[in-house]
């Protein structure tokens, strides 16, 4: 009988459209040789050009699918994307307190298309409650400003941004630099280790669920009890391969490609 590989649980929105959220948490695990698990936290009406609507399920039932998966099942790592209100935010970061494992936040403040998947009155919670949780948190830009007030312009600027993140409690805080000019740089560090990602910018628009897709590529690696360094390093790559494969999908944005290196063989 074959031996179960690493679990990774999702605690995320549902993208309608495949690119994002649960579905590209869950294919990335499997592409990256881990069992995906997952709690559903608000279903959204989404596709290429934008996000249609958004409707949060009641704590109760986050809770219960959480309790469910991790009472039974146990997990190796978990993953945190759109939490659209404060009631799920901190009901989120009270599961987290109580379970042994990494666990990864992406702090979802915006999707791709620029729409809103997190109330503002939720992110004193995020800053309270979820990053003091996270082992990794993975901002992005405009999530580090809207966190904490920051506006990164260079990669200078990015050390700022990533004490600005590690103040609110994280372990280690990755700073996304996928919108500034130039190769597509990261900087992750724990206030004094520094660890430059690096990679060449690809000429492709279709770029839908970069962000998920990152969070949980580094979920998987500590799940397969890589160090944090060393599953950043192995997400990076992982997505940089997505991103290059991103293909068009409907009238606007298309996802990347979490099954590249299958379609690659």
């Amino acid at each position: 009988m074959a031996v179960a590989p690493p679990l990774v649980l999702t605690v995320a929105g549902s993208d309608s459209g495949g690119g994002a959220g649960i579905q590209a948490d869950l294919k990335t695990m499997l592409a990256l040789g881990t069992h995906g698990m997952s709690v559903v936290t608000a279903v959204t009406a989404q596709n290429s050009l934008g996000v249609q609507g958004a409707w949060e399920l009641p704590v109760a039932a986050v809770r219960a699918q959480y309790r469910s998966v991790v009472d039974d099942i146990g997990v190796h790592a978990v993953k945190t994307g759109m939490l659209a209100s404060a009631e799920l935010v901190e009901a989120v970061a009270e599961l987290l307190a109580g379970t042994d494992a990494p666990t990864v936040v992406d702090p979802v403040g915006v999707s791709k298309h620029g729409d809103s998947l997190l109330a503002a009155s939720a992110l004193d919670s995020v800053r309270t409650a979820l990053l003091p949780a996270a082992t990794v948190a993975t901002p992005n830009l405009d999530e580090v400003a809207q966190l904490t007030g920051v506006h990164v312009e260079t990669e200078a600027d990015m050390r700022r941004a990533a004490d600005a993140v590690l103040g609110y409690g994280p372990l280690w805080a990755l700073i996304k630099g996928g919108h500034l000019a130039g190769d597509a740089a990261d900087l992750l560090t724990d206030g004094s280790e520094e660890h430059w990602l690096r990679a060449p910018r690809h000429d492709n628009r279709h770029t839908h669920g970069t962000g998920c897709t990152l969070a949980s590529a580094i979920a998987a690696g500590l799940a397969k009890g890589l160090t944090v360094p060393e599953a950043a390093r192995a997400a990076k790559e992982y997505v940089t391969g997505a991103i290059a494969a991103g293909f068009a999908l409907g009238a606007g944005i298309g996802p990347v490609d979490h099954g590249w290196r299958f379609r690659g063989a």
